[in-house]
């Protein structure tokens, strides 16, 4: 039988997008600013393994970032 400490998921936070040509990907340097299509207080989207999962938001602690779970998304239905 499984336990839980042998299970592994990926999790991502989503703060926003953009759309970008190649070219102008490979020319980024270090320190280079992308604008998204989000703003400061916009909701954040988190993922598990690649699926939406949650909408948050970021907090800053001292000079600690985080992400405060807002509200859960309703389940697809092949995962229930």
């Amino acid at each position: 039988m499984a336990t839980l400490d042998t299970v592994s998921l990926d999790i991502a936070v989503v703060l926003g997008s953009t759309v970008m040509p190649v070219h102008q990907v490979l020319r980024l340097g270090r320190g280079a600013i992308i604008e998204l299509d989000s703003k400061e207080n916009d909701s954040v989207k988190i993922l598990v393994n690649n699926h939406p999962v949650a909408e948050g938001a970021v907090v800053v602690s001292g000079s600690r970032i985080g992400v405060e779970v807002r509200r859960m998304l309703p389940r697809a239905p092949e995962y229930r």
